[in-house]
């Protein structure tokens, strides 16, 4: 069977003040397209594996738009639904120093968002495909999406299809009870877990015993009590820890059900950091899916998140070999020649 990805979810127009303004400074507004699911799809593509993407949008000029960005970088878009009346935006305000960044949600009664279940044909969309992806975001959106987004995880895992899951919870979306109900059903038909810092705790009341900041280890019971619970093939945990809004410090964690590996910590001077857990995820499923063993498919995906946060934009412009370069390479940053 080919190594063909599939994702599911929205991809929004993204509006940004010019460099560091602040949304009330603003005379003008940069637009880019993404989404989580959507970066997902890009960055594997640029890493060399076939990435389909599915959501639905407006037929007009701007959904097209969306669709051209996609398939301009070798993202399959062929199963993309058309129709509806509005594409989602959101907002992004870059923070700097001690200042955060900030985000403004408008996707509201999106073409996505107000989706039918009907329109997903899962065993069509699966045909050929060998993994399915989505995150946390899409089952937030509406009922009937938490209800597609189960029915794909279920089809998918009764094809024998790999599936992902990034926790992605975002609380201007749902609330936690909502969130951990919808999720833990979506847990136990997903084989591999994504999820930063606290986020298991926030849903699943599943807490880390840290002893300070940089306890990487304290993560470790969690990863095991996830597996225990939903029956999962192996736990990512991302070690994010902010310094400020231009600086983090970066590490994962990978559980196989047998083994724990810590990638290396990377101390990186932020360009763009959306997206850092989407790159994340894209990495992960490419080193698994080309068979690299539980350390080495950790130390890839941490590599691949901490070169995508010195990429503009949603999505991570960087290939595999410039991956493998940083993960298992000097790391070294000189110019190349």
């Amino acid at each position: 069977m080919s190594k063909r990805v599939v994702t599911f979810g929205e991809i929004m127009l993204r509006l940004a003040p010019e460099g560091y303004n602040r949304f009330l400074q603003a005379q003008s507004f940069g637009a880019v397209y993404g989404g989580g699911e959507a970066n997902v799809a890009v960055s594997l593509a640029q890493l060399g594996l076939d990435a389909a993407y599915i959501t639905k949008l407006p037929a007009h000029e701007l959904g097209q738009a969306a669709v051209n960005t996609l398939r301009a970088v070798g993202v399959d878009t062929g199963g993309i639904i058309r129709g509806g009346d509005r594409i989602g935006i959101y907002f992004f305000e870059r923070g700097a120093s001690q200042r955060p960044s900030k985000v403004i949600y408008d996707r509201a009664n999106s073409a996505f968002a107000l989706s039918k279940a009907e329109e997903y044909d899962w065993e069509r969309i699966f045909e050929e495909a060998d993994w399915f992806h989505l995150t946390g975001i899409t089952p937030a959106l509406s009922e009937e999406l938490a209800r597609v987004s189960i029915e794909a995880v279920k089809t998918a895992k009764r094809l024998g299809l790999t599936v992902s899951c990034d926790i992605n919870y975002r609380a201007k979306l749902w609330d936690k009870a909502t969130a951990g109900r919808v999720m833990s059903e979506i847990l136990s038909n997903t084989d591999i877990y994504i999820g930063g810092r606290g986020q298991a705790e926030d849903l699943f009341g599943i807490r880390a015993e840290l002893k300070s900041e940089d306890d990487y280890d304290a993560y470790k019971p969690v990863a095991e009590e996830l597996v225990r619970r939903f029956g999962l093939k192996k736990v990512s945990i991302t070690l994010r820890t902010t310094v400020s809004s231009d600086r983090n410090k970066w590490a994962a964690l990978l559980y196989d059900g047998k083994n724990h590996f810590i990638s290396r910590e990377y101390d990186i001077s932020i360009v763009d950091r959306v997206g850092g857990g989407d790159s994340f995820a894209a990495g992960l499923i490419y080193a698994l899916e080309e068979g690299m063993n539980t350390r080495s498919a950790v130390e890839f995906a941490a590599a691949a998140s901490c070169l995508k946060l010195t990429v503009e934009g949603d999505a991570n412009f960087v290939t595999a070999d410039e991956v493998k370069a940083l993960a298992f390479g000097s790391g070294s940053a000189q110019v190349q020649r």
